[in-house]
């Protein structure tokens, strides 16, 4: 999906993913003393950025849709928080060397290629000791999870991406599948059913990778 894509479809309902943070950046951070400041690549709608603000880091968030940039600034607002929101695209987007402690990347779906580009930039702009901690899809997904991209090109595997941290440089912590529950709605495909006839709520399970890798201290 390119620009125009996604801001279609976060024009289209409000707020795609809601107002929470992600459950595995809530469960990764939660609890943890902020120190210093956080980047958030392809923030989105800016949940996960604003529930690290609100938890005193100095977040900067990037994502190349200007809807969600606007959306994020409303939302980031209502909640009392600042954040430094930046719309740009991250293949172009350039940040100096040594300058986050914490960066994110949640559920980013680019080409192979395009992502390891991401993953420099975000390893290039770790301090020492600085953390990088990453949600998305799973490969596995396609075949024994639910939802996600359907290309295999966008969805991540766990022995390339811990290869390619570990050759710019980091030390890789955790980089593990883990499992998501899905509710959705049971669309039923009997001819005859009728209209009125009550949708059953279908519980599934999408597959993510989680990562957790950081640059070693000097």
């Amino acid at each position: 999906m390119d620009r125009n894509d996604w801001n279609a479809r976060y024009a289209a309902c409000d707020l795609v993913w809601g107002a929470e943070p992600n459950r595995f950046v809530a469960a990764e951070l939660e609890g943890r003393e902020a120190r210093g400041r956080a980047l958030d690549l392809a923030c989105g709608e800016g949940r996960n950025a604003i529930w690290l603000a609100e938890r005193g880091w100095t977040v900067t968030a990037v994502d190349f849709s200007d809807v969600a940039i606007e959306r994020a600034k409303k939302l980031a607002e209502r909640r009392g928080v600042a954040v430094e929101w930046v719309c740009a695209d991250l293949a172009s987007y350039e940040v100096p060397s040594a300058t986050f402690q914490l960066v994110l990347v949640a559920y980013l779906q680019l080409s192979a290629d395009r992502f390891r580009d991401v993953l420099a930039l975000g390893a290039g702009c770790l301090v020492p000791a600085g953390e990088l901690l990453m949600i998305g899809h799973a490969r596995e997904n396609l075949t024994e999870g639910y939802g996600g991209p359907k290309d295999p090109d966008h969805l991540w595997a766990q022995a390339e991406i811990a290869a390619a941290l570990r050759a710019l440089g980091l030390t890789v912590d955790r980089c593990e599948r883990v499992r998501r529950p899905v509710n959705i709605e049971d669309e039923k495909r009997d001819d005859e059913k009728r209209d009125d006839e009550k949708r059953e709520d279908e519980k599934r399970e999408a597959i993510d990778l989680l990562v957790r890798a950081h640059r070693p201290a000097a």
